[in-house]
């Protein structure tokens, strides 16, 4: 049912967001306690500088109240005030050394849990499915650790170094106040400060939702801006510039909106606190007025009453600001370990064993036992398919755009899971086997190679980023790009741009097949491996694959026949089932569907 008015619904949503923050800094403190011993000492030090610092007012008002009194000798008027003078000073120095002490210890625990933090975000990243790697956006994730991570140290900032020594030292001068002088003190200092916490919680908790607009807008505009950018080739094929400028104007605006609403609410929050000090202040400062003219207090203790107030109004004055910081940090901080929560989907079972492939020279073994499986469940992809791939031997899958050849590539490497039926490598169901085992036996030669913003070397290097130079040099040769890299300018080290746009297809694919065969897997995939080389390249390329196939299990997935007539098996797919299989002469003398697209492709090369 839903709440009967909007009153009630806010009431719900902050003890939500209440909720969440307690769990985020319950997520947060067991990284923090990795360091018991030094937040502990941290700790001590920040009790330490603060009641130091109340000793500095204490020991103002004895100079003055000593100052005050008529001696006979000067000498003796000089010796009282100047070893109270040498302790003020040594007091100031200790409150200061106390408070360094504590940031020096506490740097490396709050540098050690935004690492650490970061760094398991990072991995779990990396293991979750290729569905959730499909969907998000990823100006927008590395936005959420990045400012997740900021958020880390500003909480930890805020509340060790704004938060908790404040509060310390407002146990202190209440104790003191009410201990040394009239209850009245501590109590309209209780009081203001009280007013003052609720009045700067409740403003800040209603400006909290421009500030998640904000950071919503901002978060949208930057994914745009990045998704913009990085299809720049597509974004001017169309001349769509003025399209993607008022795209992201659009979400500029939304966001010039909240923080223009933002820094109005700022306002109100600050003229609100100001007005609430003040009050507490004039009504202190009045009470002590009364004491100094009916005797019972002191012009020290005057002096000492309103340092004590100034002292603890100033940390205050920042309350708002640090509270607004503090909900911020959580909030970014929620995000990110929401990040943390997100499922895996894809996991290693319980009891996975490592994949162990049949050391016999020649590959694994593959079947595809009656798989189905759908990203949908509107759409089936594969329906009941079996085959099998024998230990050495090449098999090649054609079929139309859509018929489910690539799902099976995606399927070999557990990307996602089957429906129903298994798929077994030397007769080991890969659900049974750890995922870091099955892809490590299993190299691929995708359709669309993306190259990491670097070197061609790092690049080819990738397969296996412990390989010599030599055996990066090696795989290169065997890849016939070689002569290719040797010509550049910097050879090796020559960069490829953002996802490798400086390279051509053919080249980029040449890098792909390098960095496989440094991989030295088992098992081979050419997933459409050929379809940016030309027919010259692709003539040559399947003479190499042959070679690279030896020796190994191969899976061809081939929008062009002329590139798999050598293939040991041809299995034909339509709307993911299979419905030829065969050599190559044997389909076409059965003059089946496999005929028909031979038949179609002979022509169109004659064209």
């Amino acid at each position: 049912m839903r709440p009967s008015s909007g009153h009630h619904h806010s009431g719900a949503d902050s003890k939500l967001s209440q909720g969440s923050d307690w769990k985020v800094i319950r997520d947060l403190i067991p990284y923090l306690l990795e360091y018991k011993f030094r937040v502990a000492i941290a700790l001590a030090c920040l009790v330490a500088a603060k009641i130091t610092n109340l000793g500095i007012p204490i020991l103002l008002k004895r100079l003055i109240d000593d100052l005050n009194i008529k001696v006979d000798s000067p000498q003796a008027l000089l010796v009282v005030p100047a070893g109270l003078i040498l302790a003020y000073g040594l007091l100031r120095m200790s409150a200061s050394l106390f408070a360094e002490l504590r940031e020096f210890l506490f740097a490396r625990v709050t540098q050690n849990a935004v690492r650490k933090v970061a760094l398991q975000v990072f991995e779990h990243l990396h293991s979750l499915a290729l569905s959730f790697h499909l969907a998000r956006q990823t100006g927008g994730v590395s936005r959420d650790i990045e400012r997740g991570t900021r958020g880390i140290q500003s909480l930890i900032a805020y509340s060790l170094y704004s938060i908790l020594p404040t509060l310390v030292e407002f146990m202190l001068v209440l104790g003191y106040l009410a201990y040394s002088y009239d209850i009245w003190f501590a109590a309209i200092t209780l009081c203001a400060l009280v007013f003052y916490i609720i009045f700067t919680v409740v403003v800040t908790e209603w400006r909290t939702h421009f500030r998640k607009t904000m950071n919503d807008m901002d978060s949208k505009a930057n994914q745009k801006a990045i998704d913009s950018l990085l299809n720049f080739e597509t974004v001017k094929y169309f001349g769509n510039e003025a399209f993607e400028a008022s795209r992201y104007d659009q979400n500029l605006m939304r966001y010039q909106a909240a923080a223009v609403k933002s820094q109005k609410s700022l306002a109100i929050l600050n003229f609100g606190q100001q007005t609430i000090i003040a009050i507490g202040l004039i009504l202190i400062l009045w009470r002590a007025t009364l004491g100094v003219v009916d005797g019972t207090m002191t012009l020290g203790d005057l002096v000492l009453v309103n340092t004590l107030m100034i002292q603890l109004y100033i940390p205050l004055n920042f309350l708002g600001v640090i509270y607004r910081e503090i909900k911020q940090s959580l909030t970014d901080m929620e995000r990110m370990f929401s990040l943390l929560n997100t499922d895996k989907e894809i996991a290693d079972s319980p009891n996975a064993q490592i994949l162990h492939i049949q050391d016999h020279g020649l590959g694994p073994d593959v079947r595809f036992e009656n798989v189905s499986f759908h990203y949908d469940a509107k759409r089936e992809i594969l329906r009941d398919v079996s085959f099998h791939i024998p230990a050495g031997t090449i098999t090649a899958v054609v079929g139309q755009s859509g018929a489910g050849k690539s799902t099976l590539a995606r399927l070999l490497f557990r990307f996602y899971d089957v429906q129903a039926g298994e798929i077994l490598i030397d007769g080991q169901n890969i659900q049974d086997v750890t995922q870091a085992s099955l892809r490590k036996a299993i190299g691929i030669v995708p359709q669309d190679t993306v190259l990491f913003n670097d070197a061609i070397g790092y690049n080819i290097a990738y397969g296996d980023p412990s390989a010599s130079i030599e055996a990066v040099h090696e795989a290169a040769r065997a890849a016939q790009i070689d002569g290719f890299i040797k010509r550049l300018p910097d050879g090796y080290e020559t960069q490829v741009g953002e996802r490798g746009l400086k390279l051509s297809g053919g080249e980029k694919q040449r890098v792909a097949i390098a960095r496989t065969l440094l991989k030295k897997p088992a098992m081979l995939i050419f997933d459409e491996a050929t379809s940016a080389l030309d027919s010259k390249t692709e003539r040559a390329f399947q003479e190499e694959l042959l070679n690279l196939a030896k020796n190994r299990t191969t899976l061809i997935i081939a929008h062009r026949l002329s590139t798999i007539i050598h293939a040991d098996q041809i299995l034909v797919m339509d709307h993911g089932q299979i419905v030829e299989r065969g050599t190559h002469s044997v389909l076409l003398s059965a003059n089946g569907r496999y005929a028909e697209m031979w038949q179609m492709q002979e022509r169109a090369a004659i064209d």
